[in-house]
Formats: C-alpha cells, structure tokens, sequence
C-alpha cells in the first residue's frame, strides 16, 4: 500500500468500516439522547447544531478566499472561476490585548515577548517549501480516526493519513462513501473535509462571485459568493436527498446532513475548505482584515494550511486529531462552537458522575430599573496628554498586555447560575455585606464623581461609567463592586459600601467556578502547543476561548433549546471587569516601581513611553501575568509629536505611527473587545 497521503488510484471503499478512534469515549451534544444504530452509531437532534450554528454570526474565516487561489489548481482552473484573494489590512485602533496581574496560573511553557517577529517568519517559512513551519513536521495521531475523513481531488483519507480511495468525483460516490464510513461524532458530529478547489470541481461545487476589484466592500463579495454556493449546492446535492439525506438549514460552506433512522437522526457536517471565507462577516473583517479561520488557521500570521492540497490534507489530519486529543472534541463549524462543545463535554461528564457544577439554564441579564449604560461591564478605551516628566529620557514606546488573560480569568471566578433573586433598598445593601463577601450579581450603585477622589490623574477613571464632575448611578457586576472597594493604591477608589448607596441587586442563589475545568483544559493544551512550538494549535485555542466567551453576550446565537446555557451576559461582563481591575492594579504597582505611567490604553493594553534600559513587564511565564507586546524605538520626529502633542487626536496619531510596522505583530494573546 502507498504511503500515507499518496493517491490511490481508484475510488474503491475498503471491505471493513472504519473503526472509531480508542479515543472516542465522548458523545456528541448536547445531552445523553443517543443511540447505537445499524447504519450509523450514533444519533443525534440535529436541529440543535443547524439552528445555533445558524444563529451564529461569528465568523469562521475573515474574507480572505485563499484556497481557490491556491497552486496547485492554478493550471487546472480558469482564474476566473475563484475570487482574488483580497489585501490584508488591519484596523489601525486595534489594540486589544488584555492585561491584568495577581493571581496567575502558571504555564512552565517559556514563550517570545517578540512575536511579532515570529510570525513574521513564520508567514515567510509557510511560502517556502523547503523549510516549512514547525507545526507541518509534527505527527498527525490517529485520535479523530472514525469521527472525521479528508477528501482530495487525488483521494480521500483518515485524518491520520491512511488513504482510502481514489477521487470522490461525484455526489453518488460522496454518499456511498459517508454511509460506508459510519463515522461517529466527537463533541461534535462527525465530519467530511473537502480540501482543495480540485475537489470541489469534482463535485461540481464551482462558484464564480467575481473579485474583489469589483466591489467597495468585501462585505458584497462575500455575500455573493455565499448566496452562489448554496445555489451550487442545493441543484446538485439532489441524488444524497434522493437516498434518504436531509438538509438542516441553507447550505454553505458547512452542508449539515442528516438521516433519520426510526425515531434517531444522525448527522455528518461536510466543510467545503476552499469556501469557508464565505462565512466571513465584519466581525473579524473590518477593512478587509484578514482573521483566523478556526482550525484552518489565520493567512496573516502564517498558519493557514500549505497551498497544495497533499499537505494542506495532511496538516488539516493533524490539526484534527491535536484537536481530538486535546480538547476530546472535534473542532466546531467556528471557533466559538468549539468552545461551546468543550463546555457541553464538561457539563455530560459531571452529570453522569454526579460531581461539579452543571449549568442547564440561560443567564439572561435581569429586568433591570432602567437600562444599563450600554455595556455592564465595557472595556476601557483612553489616551492622555504626556507631559514633560513622561517624554523626559525615552526612547521607547512599549505596549504591555496580559498573558491570555480571559483564559486566566474564566479559570478564576466564581460565575452565578439559578434564577436570581431581586433585592431592594436595605436587603439589597446588607446582601452585598455577607461573611463571605458579595455574592455574584448585579449591584445598582452609586459612582461618586472623580475629581471628589483622591485618585491618580495620569490613569483613566476606575470605572468606565465613571464621570468626574458628577455621580453616575448605574449597574455593576460584583467584581466591580470589588474593585471599587479595593484600596486606591491597588486601582480602587477605598470605598465602603455604605459610599456606593446600593439601593437594588440581583443575586444568584448558586454560585462557583463553573468554567475552571473548561479552562484548565484550554491552559493544558495551549501549553502543549507552546512546548511544540505549534503556532497553529495555539492561535486556534485563543480563538476558541475569546469566540465564546464573546458570544456569551447574544441569546439569538444559542436559540436551540438545548444550547440555551451558553447565555450567559454576566458571566462575560465579569471576565471582562476582572481583566480591566487587574489591569489597573498593574499600571499602579508599575507607578510604585518604575514611576511610569500609561499615556494609552484601549481595551486591555497599556501604552507606556520608557528608556533603553527599562522593563516594566513580568518575568513569569503564567497565564494572567504581563508580556511585551510591542516594543519600537522612537525616531525623533515620533518622539516630537508626542512631546508637542496638543490634543490626544495627536498622541493616538503619533501610537499609530510609531506601531505602524507592528499592527499585526502581536501575539495572539490579545482578547479584543468581545
């Protein structure tokens, strides 16, 4: 037999099934309803997937159609036929990492502060064949053998590399290969990739949109080649309808499939690889931004998928079964579904052994007594003047963040769940004085004005709903109630509760670490990708982690009834309220130590002007500790803009200038604004 990833020549099925990977001890979400059938082994509700992947408006691929450009169908195929691949460019107010300090957890895994560089290079090596990255030489393992399968126009394959059959170049063939397949789900359900525009030929799954020459906004391209490719699907999946197959929901670049079989559904996702950038939305897009695309990687940093179709294949298999053997689930239709899946793999473990916290009900922000002031808890966005004392002696503009901080965080809290209580005038003020401290919920408090505080004016307000001359009277998550009661030197403002006049609350009846599992689990497996130097692996759990817990906020992407817990407003408010207080804790512990301070931060990042010597970020190597970011030195005509600048419209100009040439060479710890 071939090797693997080598053709075989004719499409001629094996004559025993594939067998389910040891590995595959899990079934798939989101409950225990499934069954062992004769055809297929396992049956789900496939309404569950379909209709949150559908509600899901978080994109998989940033508008980047690289695969139909890719070089090994360039002779094959009329350029016509595929869209140009579109500029990367990057959204120049992007600074959006997380930074926030105490206490951390540890990862023993020693990474680069100059990342930026890395993946420079790493984007360079992944254009020469001769010194691929790192992560293309690993092992692939067979861990998501029997739950997924990889079809090339030379021949299909097992995730681990053994080659099965020749060319798949018809529908029929198609379905008679996913029934003899009978694979399985793994947290998710069982997968058919098809890599390549050679493949998609064969199946007659060609588009043509146009370019992006053609259009003012990416937005317009990617909509046009969506709504062709459910076009192209739906006139020629018929002969799989015909044989018992159906659809839940348009088809796109995921074609849910699904067969009931008595009372069971099963249900196979086919990933069309050359079109997932139809998916993309401007959630990840803005200006044609170039973002990751789950599992297949991101084109910007350097880890999407080789361009020929051989070792995009192979590289696809690896990526599956790392993603099978660290996470135990197969990677979701985007990033936020993994995350989701994790989570459900969790919450059937601890029902069945009966230990551990199981949310089963949404966490739907309160009716609250007037509405909150846009976001619960909004990250931070601020500049200052720098005045003499701060231009004095540097040299270098250096952005700190925190080391995956909402990872760090979700491991930490104590997330409420239940339907909570809601409290009023004396109740409310003495339930957020308990023996234990106040219990997770929402607080309507009132901020005092800040010029009334003795606070720092080099650093922006302790609360995003703060406003100096004035009281504001607003809602806020314990953790800011927290915050704010925290002394002035660790980023409060030395409160008392009685200060704050608490007059209502909403309080949960149960309250823990409900996420401390799903993050260790993420923790571990990052460290296992940073120790391989998997670039890859990583960049794709710290967009499965950021994904949902950014999409926590938005019940229309969990609509189906059994994903309904993945609601959880205030649980993300809470992360994000952790991030910024310890943020601020860290700028005031920096002021102690080095007399520095920020003159910029947007969401979690801090902006700080320093000399050739100075370094003011941690030495451990901990999640939820501080990392460089950025680090350039000032040419004298950046470093006179900022010593001239009037307004701060002129010292965002001169950041920008100076962060020009690292835009996108950040690491991919930054959490973004979720």
């Amino acid at each position: 037999m071939s090797s693997p990833w080598e053709q075989i020549p004719l499409f001629a099925l094996p004559e025993t099934t594939l067998t389910t990977s040891p590995s595959s001890t899990d079934d798939v979400l989101p409950d225990d309803d499934f069954l062992l059938t004769d055809e297929d082994a396992f049956s789900v509700d496939a309404d569950v997937f379909v209709e949150a992947d559908q509600a899901d408006s978080e994109p998989a691929a940033a508008a980047h159609p690289a695969s139909p450009a890719r070089s090994d169908v360039a002779e094959a195929a009329d350029p016509a036929e595929a869209p140009t691949p579109p500029t990367p460019a990057t959204d120049s107010e992007e600074v959006d990492n997380a930074a926030v300090d105490g206490d951390e957890v540890h990862d023993d895994a020693a990474e680069s502060d100059t990342a930026g560089s890395e993946e420079a290079d790493n984007e360079e090596a992944g254009n020469d064949a001769a010194d691929p990255p790192v992560w293309e030489t690993l092992p692939a393992g067979e861990e998501a053998d029997g739950h997924a399968l990889i079809v090339t126009a030379d021949g299909t394959y097992t995730p681990s590399g053994r080659e099965l059959t020749g060319p798949v170049d018809s529908v029929e063939k198609l379905d008679k290969l996913i029934r003899w397949a009978a694979l399985t789900p793994l947290g998710a359900p069982a997968q058919i990739w098809v890599v390549g525009q050679g493949a998609c030929e064969l199946l007659g799954w060609i588009i043509d949109p146009g370019s992006e020459d053609d259009v003012d906004d990416m937005e317009a391209l990617r909509s046009r080649a969506a709504q062709e490719l459910t076009a192209v699907l739906h006139a020629t999946l018929t002969p799989m309808l015909n044989a018992g197959w159906e659809l839940r929901g348009e088809p796109g670049h995921v074609v849910h499939l699904s067969r009931s079989i008595g009372n069971f559904t099963s249900m196979v996702d086919v990933v069309i690889e050359p079109y997932v950038w139809t998916y993309w939305n401007k959630d990840f897009g803005w200006h044609n931004r170039v973002g990751d695309m789950g599992i297949l990687g991101s084109p910007t940093a350097g880890t999407y998928l080789p361009d020929d179709d051989l070792p995009a294949a192979r590289e696809l298999g690896r990526r599956l079964a790392w993603c099978a053997r660290h996470l135990g689930v197969l990677p979701g239709p985007t990033p936020a579904r993994t995350g989701a899946a994790l989570v459900d793999k969790i919450k059937r473990e601890r029902t069945r052994s009966g230990k551990g916290i199981v949310v089963t009900t949404p966490g739907s922000v309160p009716p609250l007594d007037g509405p909150p002031r846009g976001d619960l808890e909004p990250a931070v966005g601020w500049t200052r003047v720098p005045d003499a004392q701060d231009v004095d002696g540097t040299s270098r503009l250096v952005s700190i963040d925190q080391r995956a901080a909402y990872l760090a965080s979700a491991g930490m809290l104590e997330f409420g769940y239940g339907q909570p209580t809601h409290l009023t005038g004396n109740a409310a003020a003495a339930a957020a004085a308990g023996e234990k401290g106040a219990p997770f919920g929402l607080w309507r408090i009132t901020l005092p004005a800040g010029q009334a505080l003795s606070l720092p004016d080099k650093l922006p307000l302790p609360h995003p709903h703060m406003l100096a001359d004035q009281p504001v009277q607003t809602w806020a998550t314990t953790v800011s109630l927290d915050g704010l009661c925290s002394p002035v030197a660790d980023g409060g403002i030395g409160a008392d509760l009685d200060d704050l006049d608490i007059t209502e609350a909403w309080v949960y009846p149960q309250q823990g670490r409900a996420l401390d599992k799903w993050a260790k689990i993420l923790r571990e497996a990052r460290k296992a990708a940073v120790d391989t130097d998997d670039d890859a692996t990583k960049r794709f759990l710290g967009t499965c982690y950021k994904g949902y817990i950014g999409r926590m906020v938005n019940p229309d992407m969990w609509t189906a009834k059994q994903m309904q817990h993945h609601h959880q407003p205030l649980w993300r408010a809470s992360i994000i309220a952790h991030c910024r207080w310890r943020g601020r804790r860290v700028a005031m512990r920096i002021a102690r130590e080095h007399g520095r301070w920020p003159v910029r931060t947007v969401t979690d990042s801090w902006v700080y002007l320093l000399s050739g010597g100075e370094d003011i970020a941690d030495p451990s190597d901990a999640l939820g500790k501080m990392s460089v970011e950025k680090d350039v030195i000032l040419t004298d005509t950046l470093l006179s803009a900022l010593a001239s600048a009037q307004d701060v419209h002129e010292v965002n100009l001169a950041i920008k200038g100076a962060f020009a040439d690292n835009e996108d060479a950040a690491d991919d710890e930054g959490e973004g604004v979720l």
